[in-house]
């Protein structure tokens, strides 16, 4: 073929960016899921949350539910062959494991070899961990120690070496991932600039901002001047990067939740004093209902890219993700080329509204 005509052929057939992952997960700790209310086709991954840690091996903590559930999301590759199914261990209230398994390489081996007996088993396609926090306090009386930080890489060496080992047995590529605090001092307690090459993707969990003693976003991209913060989803992308996880292995965290405060009297709202705080409902209530309610009021922190209702009389105030900052965030994405995003978690709202927008920008 001469030069010229294949100089044209080539142009003639631009290469596409690679496609970004919307990684949901979806939640098998309360029992059995209805898996007909899934959109497997606008995922490209699902991680299952959670398997539990016992005796320093992973475990099935409802194994009844757990082993129904699995053959379930894997029947959804029937819509969409090319969605990827993972066991996500751990979690806010099933970490607390997690150091004593990963403390000698004995122990940390049987694990590896536990976790990936279980994707075998059930025909998975990956590992994703979820430990909250390596180094650092998180859910009440878990265990942590200094030596976390080392054995929190070594958990994923010794996991990616199991399965390549299945893969060699399979002939099939498995996915290892890891969901991370959105926060710097995440990193101090951790060497994710080693840990990353052992992973696929690193989900940044950039929600729950708000735990302090001021009404604060949860789920910001950028950070607010309505109050003084450090925390936002740039912030985190930032410093993950500057740690050494390149920006095509960090997944953005989406909240499909809010969180609900009762302001202290004479509040007029954002930056004012909390009196309490609590879990807020998913966003298909949010909009079905409270947007409407009489009393609240929308509002948009254009600097942070975050909305939130107050109801004054009441002395309400919810932060959440809606399709408007899901939407900033998803061109964030775009533009910093990072590797997609994810949620946490898919019941809070199944109507879809945010899993649209998603798919609307990404794809």
């Amino acid at each position: 073929m001469p030069p010229l005509i294949t100089l044209i052929i080539l142009f003639a057939h631009p290469v596409h960016a690679q496609q970004k992952v919307i990684i949901g997960y979806v939640g098998g700790f309360r029992g059995l899921i209805n898996t007909k209310q899934i959109a497997a086709k606008k995922l490209t991954h699902i991680n299952y949350a959670f398997v539990d840690i016992k005796n320093s091996r992973a475990w099935l903590h409802r194994e009844a539910t757990d082993t129904i559930n699995f053959r379930h999301l894997v029947q959804l590759k029937r819509q969409n062959p090319a969605l990827k199914i993972l066991i996500s261990i751990g979690g806010w209230t099933w970490s607390g494991r997690f150091s004593d398994a990963v403390l000698t390489d004995t122990a940390r081996q049987a694990f590896a070899a536990s976790a990936v007996e279980i994707i075998r088993k059930y025909d998975m396609d990956g590992i994703d961990i979820d430990w909250e926090y390596p180094g650092r306090p998180g859910y009440q009386g878990n265990i942590y120690r200094p030596e976390d930080k080392q054995n929190y890489t070594l958990l994923f060496r010794d996991i990616r070496r199991q399965m390549d080992t299945l893969q060699q047995q399979t002939g099939k590529k498995y996915l290892l991932t890891t969901a991370a605090g959105g926060f710097k001092n995440y990193l101090a307690n951790t060497d994710m600039g080693s840990a990353q090459q052992y992973l696929d993707y690193v989900n940044l969990m950039t929600y729950d901002y708000s735990g302090g003693k001021i009404a604060a976003h949860h789920t910001n991209l950028y950070t607010s001047r309505r109050y003084k913060s450090v925390t936002s989803a740039d912030s985190a992308v930032k410093e993950f990067m500057a740690a050494g996880v390149p920006a095509d292995k960090l997944v953005m965290g989406i909240a499909f939740y809010g969180r609900v405060s009762t302001l202290a009297p004479g509040a007029k709202g954002i930056g004012d004093t909390i009196a309490s705080s609590s879990r807020g409902r998913g966003y298909t209530a949010i909009k079905d209902s409270l947007v409407k309610q009489a009393g609240y009021k929308l509002y948009r922190d254009r600097r942070a890219k975050a909305p939130y209702l107050y109801n004054a009389e009441t002395r309400q105030f919810i932060t959440f993700d809606d399709e408007w900052s899901v939407k900033k965030k998803c061109k964030y994405v775009l533009d910093k080329k990072l590797a997609g995003v994810m949620f946490w978690e898919y019941d809070s709202d199944l109507k879809g509204y945010l899993l649209d927008e998603i798919n609307k920008v990404l794809k």
